[in-house]
């Protein structure tokens, strides 16, 4: 059985061991929390491709002790040229395509992102850029051993994906899926890390690299271009915040759904439930999720678009209203409209007491699928979850497109800091949800937390029903009762990777710091 890991000078939490290991020794090495997560997210950006990259999107919020936590926003908007009529003159007047270059429509913001987090470590205590990237430069250049975890869904993507330019030459090997184990080499993408460590980040932006992108980019149907990187930078941003019961919790802005995960936890904490892993429980969560995601679905988009905006969803006579529509004995019915997404979330803390939760993705499983090759970048397809209609998220140039993306930090009252999250798009907010619950309201132990049974209602990647999907270990008599009150419930593995890959890391007031990984992906919890 998974124990959390202990420490007294910092920990890392990331769902494959190698992103673990680059910052644990960030943090060995004397590094700051913001280090170790600039490390580790290089990293898992070559060892875990199909999850996420350095072509997609990332959020951070940062807490140093005495001071607000700080957001980072790195989420790329899209391209100058990317309109309603661009995509209706090019035969789609629907929807917008989720593989290829017309999927390619939002500029790369983490590299951005991984800049704006190191801006805030005082430059005589930063530590070279190439010591950051060294780990993630080697594993592109040496090979990869494939987890299984990507093997597998290489092969259940690969339709989709094989005829995408890039693709097949930079992620099958002799035109076949690579068997978990296999060694991959991205020598391209080490070619590219490497030109960063030695130009800086912000070369990412500009330059021959920039240059680069723009024209194969064009080439292959997308609206971006090198002027829209150019344009583009990272934004520090005020967190949302919420008080309930337990202490303060902060999660991102729009348009990334962290306000349906604040939403369901402040709902949660009205309906007086006193008992974990029991009915009133899960039933209780599951209702506050479908109360938060009805408001998310009809009005949550770009911020500058949004009336009112996301803060004043969380105020206490919205959700006492929410909550008093929850029928503690019946379910709601569903569906409803399911939003999708790949993501990896990891959690850092350091000696200093600073605390990093980091989220990163590509949208998609590969995004986009369209891979550079001479870059080893492949580009997230985020921009396709925009609509073509009139609405919060309807394209335009420079909009944002709604995330499913939002790392999760919180203040407790007992004087506590933790970080958690999850990949998994829908069922982000409920993974979420279900291991704040389960460890701060009820006291499960945390790696427990993360480890016990988990569910999702509706729809996330590589899934195509909007039942209640839970995984076997609940108790039976639990999956009974929640049948009874009317929840359409579909039966899961004892782990499935349809329930996310979680994390979460917890600083004690006396500098303890506990870690915790989820058994259903390939991660480590380590400590310092």
């Amino acid at each position: 059985m998974l124990k959390s890991s202990l420490g007294l000078n910092g920990g890392v939490t990331a769902p494959h061991r190698a992103a673990a290991l680059a910052g644990r020794d960030v943090l060995a090495a004397g590094g700051t929390a913001i280090e170790a997560m600039v490390a580790a997210a290089a990293t898992i950006a070559v060892v875990y491709p199909h999850m996420n990259g350095i072509g997609g999107d990332g959020f951070w919020i940062i807490h140093r002790p005495g001071q607000a936590p700080v957001g980072i926003s790195a989420c790329g908007p899209a391209a100058a040229l990317a309109t309603p009529e661009f995509y209706r003159d090019r035969g789609h007047a629907q929807a917008i395509p989720a593989r290829g270059g017309l999927a390619a429509l939002t500029v790369p913001g983490t590299i951005g992102g991984w800049e704006a987090a190191l801006s805030l470590v005082p430059e005589d205590r930063r530590l070279p850029l190439a010591d950051l990237l060294r780990d993630a430069i080697g594993h592109a250049r040496d090979g990869i051993a494939v987890t299984g975890n990507q093997s597998a869904c290489t092969a259940d993507k690969l339709p989709g994906l094989r005829d995408v330019p890039g693709f097949a030459e930079t992620y099958l090997i002799d035109g076949e899926v690579p068997k978990p184990g296999a060694r991959l080499v991205q020598a391209a993408l080490a070619s590219t890390l490497q030109h960063l460590a030695d130009n800086g980040l912000r070369s990412y932006y500009d330059g021959p690299l920039a240059r680069t992108h723009g024209a194969f980019l064009e080439a292959n149907g997308s609206p971006l271009r090198a002027s829209d990187f150019a344009a583009y930078a990272a934004q520090q941003v005020t967190p949302l915040t919420l008080r309930t019961s337990h202490g303060q919790l902060f999660n991102m802005i729009a348009p990334t759904q962290g306000v349906s995960s604040l939403g369901i936890l402040g709902i949660f904490d009205r309906l007086g439930v006193t008992e974990g892993e029991g009915f009133d429980h899960l039933h209780g969560l599951i209702e506050a999720t479908k109360q938060a995601f009805i408001r998310r679905n009809a009005d949550l988009g770009d911020p500058d678009h949004m009336d009112p905006r996301a803060q004043d969803w969380l105020l206490d006579d919205v959700l006492d209203g929410m909550a008093a529509r929850i029928d503690p004995k019946r379910a709601l019915d569903w569906p409803y409209d399911p939003k999708a997404g790949d993501t990896i979330w990891m959690g850092a803390s350091d000696s200093d007491g600073t605390v990093v939760s980091f989220i990163q993705s590509v949208f998609w499983e590969f995004g986009s699928g369209l891979t550079c090759p001479d870059t080893g970048v492949f580009f997230q397809n985020r921009g396709a979850g925009f609509s073509l209609t009139p609405g919060p998220n309807q394209l335009g140039p420079g909009r944002r497109p709604f995330h499913t993306l939002n790392p999760a930090l919180a203040r407790l009252d007992d004087g506590r800091v933790m970080a958690y999250g999850t990949m998994g798009g829908e069922g982000q907010p409920q993974t979420q949800a279900a291991v704040f619950t389960r460890h701060v309201q009820f006291g499960m132990d945390l790696q427990q937390a993360i480890t016990a049974p988990r569910w999702l209602l509706g729809k996330t990647w590589g899934d195509d029903t909007t039942s209640l999907k839970l995984e076997s270990r609940f108790d039976p008599a639990v999956v009974a009762a929640l049948k009874a009150a009317g929840h359409e419930v579909e039966m899961l593995p004892d782990f499935s990777d349809l329930t996310g890959h979680a994390g979460a890391l917890v600083r004690h007031p006396d500098g303890l710091v506990e870690t915790a990984t989820d058994p259903r992906a390939d991660g480590a919890a380590l400590s310092v």
